[in-house]
């Protein structure tokens, strides 16, 4: 009997043009090609008139089973994978399957993997060490991957997430992502990537702290998660290669964020710190909103030893100039600084007051009050919807995808954190994008980055008025408006009204729905719990 020969071939991300020359022979010279459909939609030029074997995900053992049988009886088989056939995919479970006796030839072609393409679209962030990490607990334990997760956040290892989330395990990359904010700090770039090389290929940049906790991912997205030197520059991001370059301040040891500690004097500089210590049994809010500061201010004039944890230095002068008596938290800080912080003062009550599309942050802050058994009590402003007209969306993406539809000036009341999903939308290219956002140095040069004309960027302290609203953009011809739901103390009735004003689409992007363990959207409510709380 002639002896068969097994062809394990890799064909890449999806597209026709990245699959090597290699596989193509191998290809052609194959007579039965067994795969997954999908694979097979960008080498189909190849394969015409072969004998073609198709199986569904889940069955990747009968699918080696299947080019098994056929190379034992002599025939030239290929065995197709995408990607490369050695990395989370099918020359395994072939090997595993073959005996020591069988006689059949076997030739391997290499390919472009998941975390070489994403990468590419990323620009480099995979140029010093990482890990690849697979979320598909099928055919591992899942204790092992939390397990594996944990080592590569402890050291700080850039990261590729393959099979981040399917209908039968949707939960898992919450878990993943929280372990890694553990251990990284927030502020680590990150990309996430949707159908490589393929059609509706989807790029998105941004920083570990503000993935969506309950972003919806699928088994067609891989997410690169760079470590504590990767860095950002146009609409690329990068981590330098070790031998220069390094930012030798941000070492392992403050991996998790820098903590300014320091009192609020309304006299002082606003980024001259005299570092003391949190005072002890203090109520901590974490502000990201003046009603935040507000809420801040008449604690401390109530008597209770308060704590102001803000993101910035920004966020510090504002706390500094609003809040006197107040001692102030300021830095990008991951869970594991913010759980140490609030254990060794041994805090009384910890309330979120962050701003109301901070989900990711409102959702960790509840897991640790969960976990040092802290009362916790979420500060909700009301959301106060106008009179007026306006266009509802659910994400963000779909405000950007009915901001496109609806005008070419588009004007963006919505902060710096999605500017991506507006800007970098496939059909934004022809659209003139404006942007007002508070005058805060990383936002502005977060926003500059993604490609806002310098001219088109608004730096301005809200709220503002209906008046200035209706001056501002007739002014700039603009005629589409996006805003979030942000109520009375955002400015958004003023902003809903200036629109229906001027005739032109108002959009608004709703809240996330979180269940908080407490919810007031008074401050009255807040201090009744603490005067009657032990």
């Amino acid at each position: 009997m002639t002896s068969g020969i097994l062809n394990l071939i890799s064909v890449g991300p999806g597209d026709a043009e990245l699959v090597a020359p290699q596989a193509v022979d191998a290809l052609r010279a194959s007579d039965i090609i067994v795969s997954y459909s999908l694979y097979l939609q960008w080498v189909a030029p190849w394969i015409k008139g072969k004998q073609i074997r198709t199986l569904p995900l889940t069955q990747e053992r009968e699918r080696a089973r299947i080019a098994l049988v056929f190379a034992r009886a002599g025939r030239r088989v290929a065995l197709v994978s995408s990607g490369d056939i050695g990395v989370y995919a099918m020359a395994a479970l072939l090997f595993e399957q073959m005996d020591e006796s069988d006689t059949f030839d076997v030739r391997i072609t290499p390919g472009i993997t998941a975390a070489n393409a994403c990468a590419s679209l990323l620009g480099s962030p995979l140029s010093h060490d990482f890990a690849t990490l697979s979320l598909s607990d099928r055919l591992c334990p899942w204790q092992w991957i939390e397990q594996r997760a944990r080592h590569i956040a402890q050291a700080d290892l850039a990261a590729v997430l393959y099979n981040v989330q399917s209908a039968q395990r949707p939960d898992g990359i919450y878990k993943i992502l929280r372990i890694m904010l553990e251990h990284k700090r927030a502020d680590t770039w990150c990309g996430v990537v949707r159908n490589a090389y393929r059609q509706d290929q989807q790029v998105n940049i941004m920083p570990l702290g503000e993935l969506p906790p309950k972003r919806q991912f699928d088994m067609l997205t891989t997410i690169v998660i760079g470590n504590r030197f990767t860095q950002r520059k146009r609409q690329w991001i990068y981590t330098p290669r070790g031998y220069s370059g390094w930012d030798e301040k941000r070492t392992l040891d403050n991996a998790a964020g820098d903590a300014v500690i320091s009192t609020a004097q309304a006299n002082s500089h606003p980024l001259v710190n005299q570092p003391v210590s949190a005072p002890s049994n203090a109520v901590w809010v974490f502000s990201g909103t003046s009603d935040g500061n507000a809420l801040a201010r008449l604690l401390v004039a109530a008597g209770f030893p308060t704590v102001v944890s803000v993101a910035s230095a920004y966020g510090m002068a504002l706390v500094r100039r609003n809040v006197p008596g107040a001692a102030i938290v300021a830095g990008r800080l991951g869970i594991a600084r913010r759980r140490q912080l609030l254990k060794d003062s041994r805090a009384r009550l910890l309330i979120d007051a962050t701003h109301p599309y901070a989900s990711a942050m409102s959702c960790q802050l509840i897991d640790l009050a969960r976990e040092l058994d802290l009362d916790y009590c979420r500060y909700e402003r009301p959301d106060a919807l106008s009179d007026a007209p306006t266009q509802l969306c659910d994400s963000v993406e779909t405000a950007a995808q009915a901001a496109i539809a609806s005008g070419r000036r588009i004007f963006l009341a919505i902060g710096a954190k999605h500017l991506a999903s507006f800007i970098k939308h496939p059909d934004a290219a022809d659209r003139a994008w404006y942007l007002r956002l508070t005058p805060d140095p990383m936002k502005l040069q977060r926003a500059l980055e993604l490609g806002i004309q310098r001219d088109h960027v608004i730096a301005m302290q809200g709220p503002f008025s209906q008046t200035l609203n209706e001056a501002l953009w007739r002014d700039l011809r603009i005629d589409c408006v996006v805003s979030k739901a942000s109520g009375d103390a955002g400015g958004y009735a003023a902003k809903a009204r200036a629109a229906h004003a001027l005739g032109i689409p108002f959009i608004t992007i709703r809240r996330s729905a979180i269940v908080y363990p407490r919810v007031a959207d008074h401050f009255a409510a807040i201090l009744s719990f603490l005067q009657t709380s032990v």
